[in-house]
């Protein structure tokens, strides 16, 4: 099996002598934020967290996207958070992508290197550090959590990607699969983080049109993703990220495989007032 990789270098800044024009596209339907534009003057610095920086790759936009926000974390050696999340009704995914990081999580202590993925409950105590001599990279992503009658908020977990079969879609002899965090049926949880793997040659048949908002993150390799009514060219360190009902579509043409961590909502009744469901 071919060994995965998470993150392309990101940082820094490009020369004078480069050309100003890019493929970064905000749209009504959706936006692509490509790798190249993860430079030092774009990052922001989060209160109660030292010795880091954050890429804020989305964020609710009224309007637009609405039910989650995602940073891509640079945590230098030293650094990181005693109480990183300032919100106690959001809940939150880790996945590490570069380095190795310390994540403190109700009394017990649990390693990460990439792979990992850590999902952290609304009111969860937990902490993160960076105690490596290189820095280490990984997104965060954070939502809301929606309750809703009979369903208890889910537990706290760590996991790895390589502890988890990818689950072939149905018809596609394994060229689409998905790695699954959270099983499909679990309606305590009303948002999946999951990777989806596509084999080069392996598509999207058809242009999904669907309620679930999506944050996409370029994992692996490069593709062809219909978006609205445009074909755009994706690759590793890029991020997509879709309004509800945006058409969409992919071709991954290879020469190696197409890979992206994929957030949605799922498992809750849309909100019937612009005010957003009951918190």
């Amino acid at each position: 099996m071919t060994a995965p990789t998470y993150h392309p270098a990101c940082g820094g800044l490009p020369g004078q002598t480069s050309l100003m024009t890019g493929r970064a596209v905000f749209t009504e339907a959706y936006a692509v934020i490509p790798r190249g534009v993860m430079s030092d003057i774009v990052t922001s610095f989060l209160p109660g967290w030292d010795g880091t920086r954050a890429w804020i790759l989305a964020r609710p936009l009224s309007g637009f996207a609405e039910t989650f926000a995602q940073y891509l974390m640079e945590v230098a050696p030293g650094g990181g958070s005693e109480r990183p999340e300032p919100d106690a009704q959001a809940q939150g995914v880790l996945f590490v992508v570069e380095g190795d990081l310390s994540l403190g999580l109700e009394g017990r202590t649990h390693a990460l290197r990439p792979g990992s993925y850590a999902y952290l409950p609304p009111g969860a105590a937990w902490s993160l550090r960076n105690g490596g001599a290189e820095p280490a990279r990984f997104h965060w992503i954070r939502k809301i959590y929606e309750p809703a009658p009979g369903l208890a908020v889910p537990d706290a977990f760590v996991t790895h990607e390589s502890a988890i079969e990818p689950a072939g879609m149905a018809g596609t002899n394994g060229v689409w699969a998905t790695t699954r965090f959270v099983a499909s049926e679990d309606l305590r949880h009303d948002m999946h983080v999951n990777i989806v793997t596509m084999q080069p040659g392996g598509t999207i048949p058809f242009e999904e049109t669907h309620v679930m908002e999506h944050g996409l993150f370029v994992l692996e390799g490069k593709a062809a993703y219909r978006l609205n009514r445009d074909w755009v060219e994706v690759e590793a360190g890029d991020f997509m990220w879709l309004r509800a009902f945006c058409p969409q579509a992919c071709y991954a043409g290879g020469p190696g495989r197409f890979r992206y961590l994929l957030y949605k909502d799922v498992n809750r009744h849309p909100a019937l007032s612009l005010r957003g469901p009951a918190r």
